[in-house]
């Protein structure tokens, strides 16, 4: 298996629940609170590792307790955690997160130490990124960072995957530096300029975006399941049913099965069944890498029991 390298965030995810999502203004009273190691880059990378990947995580965190839990939770689930810096003066990365009864959730990030990432913070780890097969990156630190990471990956020939998460537009040079995009609806509607209102709408927002020079996507729906999208090709893979008890991180998790597998030389319709049946997995548990599923979980994997 190739080792897979991912830049991104880590961030302590404080998670309180609540009967519904407040509205502007009100005030609800919540019934639980929990604290779980979480953001994109992180979730990502421990998703990989219990898939049996090969990982290492780039980023930063603050010199305080949080950064420390969220280095060891890597480190415990097999992540290399080298080259990941301590900030001075800056906290670690937070996000607030409301759970409702439907296991719906409403996030708010601080980005804190996640932002302090440099394009020189990647040219020191270029090495790392050359022994790599693939790269995986998220929009959860600056976006200079992003663009220099896809470039120098390109650059020394490895295959690079972005998830376009929290979305917003992305320039040209960024875009033609992306082999496999792996948005939402609400993410492909953002990049590519089209209102989503049908699954012919995510078709041609995403082949606008083909255009411009990404190389292939998956579109993630959720339990509606996701669409491949290529140039010359378009193909629905349902989703798995589950019962769903919190989706915090679900679309980390896919995205942490399609990097495994490529690693691994699958091919895209094993890759995407893979990634169907780990988000299906993780949604039946609460929190962030709490509910990541293991390899053999995947392996042992039947739909009766979700």
């Amino acid at each position: 298996m190739g080792r897979i390298t991912v830049i991104g965030s880590l961030n302590m995810d404080l998670v309180a629940t609540s009967k519904y999502m407040p509205k502007i203004g009100e005030t609800v009273i919540g019934y639980d609170f929990k604290q779980f190691p979480g953001g994109k880059g992180a979730n990502q990378a421990v998703a990989m590792a219990r898939l049996g990947g090969k990982v290492n995580m780039i980023g930063k965190v603050g010199f305080d307790s949080f950064g420390d839990i969220l280095i060891n939770s890597l480190k415990k689930n097999g992540v290399n955690v080298e080259n990941i810096k301590k900030e001075k003066n800056c906290s670690t990365g937070v996000a607030l997160i409301i759970v409702d009864e439907q296991a719906n959730n409403s996030i708010v990030v601080i980005s804190g130490a996640n932002y302090k990432i440099t394009k020189k913070d990647i040219d020191e780890i270029l090495d790392v990124i050359k022994d790599s097969k693939i790269v995986v990156i998220q929009l959860e630190v600056p976006l200079e960072v992003v663009r220099h990471s896809l470039i120098k990956s390109k650059e020394l020939g490895k295959y690079t995957i972005l998830n376009p998460a929290p979305a917003e537009e992305l320039d040209d040079e960024i875009i033609k530096n992306i082999d496999l995009l792996i948005p939402n609806e609400t993410e492909v509607e953002i990049l590519g300029g089209i209102e989503i209102k049908s699954e012919k709408d995510i078709v041609s927002a995403s082949r606008k975006l083909i255009k411009r020079g990404v190389k292939k996507i998956i579109v993630t729906l959720g339990e509606k399941g996701s669409i491949y999208i290529t140039e010359k090709e378009v193909r629905k893979f349902d989703a798995y049913k589950a019962n769903a008890v919190d989706t915090t991180a679900a679309g980390d998790a896919y995205i942490g099965a399609i990097a495994v597998a490529l690693a691994n030389d699958e091919d895209i319709d094993i890759a995407i069944d893979m990634a169907s049946k780990v988000g299906a997995l993780t949604v039946t548990k609460e929190g962030a890498q709490s509910s990541l599923p293991y390899l053999d979980d995947v392996i042992n994997f039947k739909k009766e029991n979700l």
